[in-house]
């Protein structure tokens, strides 16, 4: 009954966790702030900001937004991944479980 007990503890924990994700957000951006890019900790796209000087450059605007998007979401992951470890390191299981 213990274990059971311990995994729906695991379980709300990790549910609370989801939740608090998708208010938090990371920023990341590219071109020496040309493009800034917002993600929510749940990996989701909140905004794109673009710098009207950098619309010129087709070309070099896809890639600045590229760069920001895939930063953005690496810093989401890392967020959740952080905040996930913290769950699991309360119930004592080994790093990298969950």
């Amino acid at each position: 009954m213990k274990m059971l007990k311990q995994v729906q503890q695991m379980q709300d924990r990790m549910a609370k966790v989801q939740s608090e994700l998708e208010n938090e957000t990371v920023e990341a951006s590219a071109g020496g702030g040309a493009v800034r890019v917002v993600a929510s900790g749940t990996q989701k796209v909140i905004s794109v900001v673009i710098d009207p000087a950098a619309a010129g450059d087709t070309e070099m605007l896809q890639d600045l937004v590229v760069a920001a998007v895939n930063e953005a979401m690496e810093l989401s992951k890392q967020l959740a991944a952080t905040k996930m470890q913290a769950v699991a390191s309360g119930l004592g299981l080994p790093p990298g479980l969950i």
